[in-house]
């Protein structure tokens, strides 16, 4: 369908998630008018105004990548002085705005260009009568609250008790593996279509679009059918980041230390995707599931079941390309505190589940940044990626848990997944 309603979006932030996802979903119900889009990428706008405003994503579906054409959109550098205008008229008057930006440190710079006095600008100039409803597709659950934050310290003191009312943000669970491919080599490997004709990189999402959003309030919904409002998003987040991204991130680790390519390519490695279901099955769903008893049925171990071979499915269908450099990337931020691997092992201490494999996993990202260039013992190098206040005790158990995992790695240099895949 063309843009050819009435409905008003604005994207901040111009990646795979909002061209496949908002932009795409909203081009899909015909109720919108054409959005803007807004990125500080200056050869990005040019190339989106040399098509009309139109671009391609290539989505991968179970058989194939079919490619949608999308558009025409509006699109804005927000770092040129009269765009950024045109941005903040935009978010003035829009209905929906969808933030999906490289990361929550993206909110609040110090730069003059930052998003945070962007949205702050729109929102004192907003006359509606409506809330501009704001979709936080950045990971951590505290998106929202940070997003809001951000933007009011651009507001004067004076006024923020009236912008706060002009704004209602919402969390979300965005479960859609997706990526933007740049080389050249990959893009012609899998046939990838070009974003449009004047940029060498190609939007690659899978066709997955069941995402959940927290609950806006006073009569406010999503224009996007695929958006579905929960009434307590915490349990779909543990999902998501205990169980899709933490499984991700111990396929990456490990694929990274057998040196393959492609997360797809462990479909070929004896026991690997046993080893793997076992993980999800046993250790992040047995600790889920105690943890959300009767909140959702995908906390039930059939729920969970099925919610783990079809990511498991998804994560290794060669159409995505999705490589294991991306899904071992940035080890550091991926054995934090409160991030996936660590963050499943604390909550099976305190549910009483045993999580070796992810502790496995720990292990192996420990010698990635050693690969990297990092020195240091396990606890040393473990407690580099930690604040400085985690409770000792705590710090202590897991610790002894990744003593185990690394017990699990060296077995696994040994004798391979079909040693670990069914072990308890």
């Amino acid at each position: 369908m063309a843009f050819s309603g009435s409905r008003r979006l604005v994207g901040l932030g111009f990646g795979a998630i909002q061209s496949g996802l908002f932009v795409y979903e909203a081009d899909r119900t015909g109720d919108y008018a054409p959005p803007l889009v807004v990125d500080v990428r200056a050869d990005l706008v040019a190339g989106l105004r040399a098509d009309a405003g139109h671009f391609r994503v290539n989505i991968a579906r179970s058989d194939r990548v079919d490619v949608a054409t999308i558009g025409p959109v509006n699109a804005v550098d927000s770092t040129v002085p009269e765009e950024r205008e045109l941005a903040v008229e935009a978010i003035a008057g829009a209905d929906e705005l969808a933030s999906a930006l490289p990361g929550v440190a993206s909110y609040h710079t110090v730069a003059p260009t930052s998003p945070h006095r962007l949205r702050a600008e729109g929102l004192r100039r907003r006359t509606r009568s409506t809330p501009l409803l704001v979709f936080c597709a950045e990971n951590p659950r505290s998106a929202p609250e940070l997003l809001e934050t951000a933007g009011l310290e651009a507001v004067p003191v004076e006024e923020r008790s009236d912008v706060t009312t002009r704004a209602r943000y919402v969390d979300t669970v965005i479960g859609k593996l997706s990526g933007v491919i740049t080389d050249k080599a990959e893009l012609a490997q899998h046939d990838l279509v070009p974003i449009t004709s004047a940029i060498p990189a190609a939007f690659l999402v899978e066709e997955f679009n069941r995402i959940l959003v927290s609950r806006a309030g006073e009569g406010l919904h999503p224009g996007m059918p695929v958006l579905r409002e929960v009434d307590d998003l915490a349990p779909f987040e543990d999902a998501k980041l205990l169980g899709l991204n933490a499984t991700h991130a111990l396929a990456g680790f490990l694929g990274s230390l057998m040196g393959l390519t492609q997360v797809a390519d462990l479909r070929k490695v004896a026991g690997a995707m046993t080893f793997l279901r076992a993980a999800f099955l046993d250790e992040s769903g047995a600790t889920l599931r105690r943890r959300w008893a009767g909140a959702d049925e995908l906390f039930t171990e059939a729920g969970y079941a099925d919610f783990a071979d079809d990511l498991l499915a998804r994560m290794v269908n060669p159409w995505l390309a999705d490589t294991i450099e991306r899904a071992g990337r940035d080890p550091r931020r991926k054995l934090g505190w409160d991030d996936r691997l660590i963050g499943l092992v604390r909550m099976g201490l305190v549910q009483g589940v045993a999580t070796p494999r992810y502790a496995m996993g720990v292990a192996a990202g420990l010698d990635i940044l050693r690969d990297e260039g990092a020195s240091g013992g396990d606890t040393e190098l473990l407690r580099s990626c930690w604040p400085d206040d985690v409770p000792t005790r705590e710090a202590e158990a897991v610790q002894a848990i990744v003593g185990e995992g690394r017990q699990w790695l060296e077995r696994w240099h040994r004798d391979g997944f079909l040693a670990l895949a069914a072990a308890s």
